[in-house]
């Protein structure tokens, strides 16, 4: 059979491997590079025009390195010899790094992690410095900090209706690096649950997809925010019967899997993965979980503008592992609250968090939480 290649400007091609190779944390070999740029380009193109192009721009745009891999050469990559150490700190099946969570997934061995949960910087923009020292000086920036309502104090929450274009490509940008970073370090079978937020979750999705895991739906939590359903700014008195955006009562988590190996059964007998662990034997774990605003005792162990209740971290942590073994995953672990529940309810996790101040919140928050007693009828029955 004749496969048709279709011809393509070679600035095209050129700028598809560099795209390709930008997300990678490792060399890639050229099969995988031309995999890549034919999927970035959605047509078949010759293997001979990417094997130019690599052959062409070396050593000037690329790297090769042994066994035929390539790399960006702008962008050095680790090695054994010269990668980084990070700062640590444990309790418990608790671990947690300080720093990149991109340098540090790129130093970890492939199928070594069962389950990724987290809370990512879903605008970026909201956790760079000047972001987070406006915050901190209680001056807002690009955080709302929203007035007390009926007695109780809200937490800030992070205006995503002024990422402008360019904001929004570089959250597409990391999150893609991110995604294929993560996935050889995943066992096949790994789920992948990754809050977000309504504006910009189809973009995050995206990512994911192309990446090459699999979408497996959402999770809803039902929970009400003080997001949305304002009237227009500066003219609330004269369309006072307008509300400029839906009033958020609910907050979507993405729902990805690492492609089994073979069937379900298999994989789990295998890698222990593939599916999510029951609440009970009578009830399957479900995607929609009733939540509250997290509660004031749980903010003053762990003051993080984006700290997620342990009432509902709890029974979704549990969920990460079919059979109960394994390693969790939060590489944005801000405050380690997705450690402290895994911790819990008896789980392994691993953590990474490159901001300095959260990463000593987090030394000081995750035993507390840990150990705090919730008396929630919306929490998992042992089986």
């Amino acid at each position: 059979m004749t496969v048709l290649h279709h011809r393509v400007p070679p600035g095209q091609v050129r700028d598809a491997i560099v795209k390709y190779l930008k997300y990678r944390a490792k060399p890639m070999l050229v099969t995988e590079i031309e995999a890549g740029v034919c999927s970035e380009l959605g047509c078949r193109i010759s293997p001979s025009s990417v094997r130019s192009y690599l052959a062409l721009n070396t050593p000037g745009l690329f790297e090769r390195r042994e066994r035929g891999q390539y790399s960006l050469a702008c962008e050095p990559q680790l090695t054994q010899r010269d990668s980084i150490a990070f700062s640590e700190f444990a309790y418990g099946k608790a671990t947690l790094y300080k720093g990149d969570c991109l340098q540090w997934l790129a130093q970890q061995k492939s199928s070594s992690l069962h389950a990724v949960l987290t809370d990512p910087p879903y605008g970026l923009v909201e956790y760079s410095k000047p972001e987070q020292r406006k915050l901190r000086e209680g001056r807002g920036g690009v955080w709302r900090i929203p007035p007390s309502f009926d007695g109780h104090k809200r937490s800030p929450l992070p205006r995503f209706t002024v990422l402008d274009a360019d904001d929004l490509s570089r959250l597409r940008e990391f999150f893609g690096r991110w995604a294929r970073v993560l996935l050889p370090v995943l066992v096949p079978g790994a789920n992948v649950v990754v809050a977000s937020n309504p504006l910009l979750s189809h973009l995050v999705s995206m990512e994911l997809s192309n990446a090459g895991f699999e979408r497996r739906g959402e999770l809803v939590r039902l929970v009400m925010t003080m997001r949305g359903g304002d009237r227009p700014k500066n003219a609330h008195t004269e369309f006072s019967g307008v509300t400029v955006m839906p009033r958020s009562m609910w907050e979507p988590w993405l729902v990805f899997r690492k492609p089994l190996e073979g069937r379900v059964q298999d994989n789990l007998r295998r890698w222990r993965t593939g599916g999510f662990r029951r609440p009970s034997l009578q009830r399957p774990f479900g995607d929609v979980i009733a939540s509250s605003p997290t509660h004031k005792r749980e903010r003053t162990l762990a003051p993080h503008p984006s700290l997620k209740p342990q009432a509902f971290l709890r029974q979704v942590a549990r969920a990460m592992l079919p059979l109960g073994d394994g390693v969790v995953l939060d590489p944005f672990a801000g405050s380690g609250s997705t450690l402290a529940a895994c911790e819990h309810v008896g789980y392994q996790s691993v953590g990474v968090e490159c901001d300095s101040a959260y990463f000593n919140l987090a030394k000081q928050g995750i035993p507390h939480l840990a150990r705090l007693e919730i008396h929630d009828g919306s929490l998992y029955s042992q089986d």
